[in-house]
C-alpha cells in the first residue's frame, strides 16, 4: 500500500520560514517524480513546486519563486520543500503527490498525501 505522509507545518510568523517533508512508503522514490501542491480556503489548488525523478530536475510555481527550495533524497524516500520570506497568503494546506514518469505541473498525480497545514501569522 502506497502512502505519502506530510509533515512540518504549524504556524509561523510572516517573514518566517518553513520546512515540510514528504515519506513515501510502498514505493520506490527514484521512480517517481514528487510535487508539491497547496489549497487555501476557497482557493483551486495550485502547483508550488515538483522535482525530478533523479531529483536534478525541479519546477517551482510562480508564488513561491526565488524564496523555495526542493530537494529529494531517494535513498530515504523523503522530499523536503523549504519555502522562506513567508507571507499570509502562503497559508494553506500543502499536499505532496508522487508521478510515475516525468515532472508535472498540473494535477496528474497518482498518489497524494493528507496534507500538513502552514498557516502563516501577520
Amino acid at each position: 500500500q502506497v502512502q505519502l505522509v506530510e509533515s512540518g507545518g504549524g504556524l509561523v510568523q510572516s517573514g518566517g520560514s518553513v520546512r515540510l517533508s514528504c515519506v513515501g512508503s510502498g514505493l520506490t522514490f527514484s521512480a517517481y517524480a514528487i510535487g508539491w501542491f497547496r489549497q487555501a480556503p476557497g482557493k483551486e489548488r495550485e502547483v508550488v513546486s515538483a522535482i525530478s525523478r533523479s531529483g536534478v530536475g525541479t519546477y517551482y510555481g510562480p508564488s513561491v519563486t526565488g524564496r523555495a527550495a526542493i530537494s529529494k533524497d531517494n535513498a530515504k524516500n523523503t522530499v523536503y520543500l523549504q519555502v522562506d520570506s513567508l507571507k499570509p497568503e502562503d497559508t494553506a494546506v500543502y499536499y505532496c503527490a508522487a508521478r510515475s514518469g516525468m515532472i508535472h505541473t498540473h494535477e496528474d498525480y497518482d498518489y497524494w498525501g493528507q496534507g500538513t497545514q502552514v498557516t502563516v501569522s501577520s
